[in-house]
């Protein structure tokens, strides 16, 4: 089954971004925000439950985009290497 184009191309743009530099010291701060407000929160069950549900959704849907990334990274290599072969 293929996939629609907007489909791939987000996952791409999503991929990209994700293993930047940038992306990363952002997760960084947001974690450092997070650890920061414990006290105030008085690291309640609801100020776990916030990091806890925002790390669960992102790597489900990480999961999912960079399968994406890597089936068309794997179908790509396949096309050369069969064009290797005919050669």
């Amino acid at each position: 089954m293929r996939t629609p184009k907007g489909f791939a191309e987000f996952a791409s743009r999503v991929a990209r971004a994700a293993g930047r530099p940038f992306t990363f010291a952002l997760s960084l701060i947001l974690i450092l925000v997070w650890a920061v407000t414990g006290p105030l929160f008085g690291f309640s069950d609801t100020w776990q439950l916030v990091i806890n549900t925002g790390t669960t959704i992102v790597t489900f849907l990480m999961v999912f985009l960079i399968q994406n990334t890597q089936n068309r990274d794997g179908a790509a290599i396949q096309a050369k290497l069969d064009e290797l072969i005919r050669a």
